[in-house]
């Protein structure tokens, strides 16, 4: 049991935002997700401390920075290294699964087919 309240979902597929929001709305603790669309962006607000998330949800595949290169970067810096990061990809390849956690993820999460898979998987962070 984590129990997550502020959420930082780092994603560009908006079907998959619209996804993990509305799982989050239908789990019975109140939580706060910032989205992005872009790993550069997410970055940016970090380092600004605009934003302050307990936990980050990143996708890998992203254009202009990959969540891979996200993972490298906030890993180097001081005050953001500590947040855990849980990796949402459909990616399942268990290289990129062994790479990810040796860059320092958190865990790694592969992006289920429908809604219910993404409630039971989201529960035990959030509740």
């Amino acid at each position: 049991r984590m129990g997550y309240k502020n959420l930082l979902l780092i994603d560009d597929d908006s079907d998959d935002q619209e996804i993990f929001l509305e799982v989050l709305k239908r789990l019975t603790q109140p939580v706060k997700c910032t989205v992005y669309d872009g790993a550069r962006e997410a970055l940016q607000s970090l380092i600004s401390k605009e934003i302050r998330p307990d936990v980050i949800f990143l996708d890998l595949n992203m254009p202009i920075m990959s969540g891979q290169q996200f993972l490298v970067e906030i890993k180097k810096m001081e005050g953001l290294k500590d947040i855990p990061i849980i990796i949402f990809s459909t990616s399942s390849h268990s290289l990129t699964i062994q790479l990810t956690k040796e860059l320092g993820a958190h865990d790694f999460i592969t992006k289920p087919n429908n809604f219910n898979d993404l409630t039971t998987i989201l529960k035990p962070l959030i509740d």
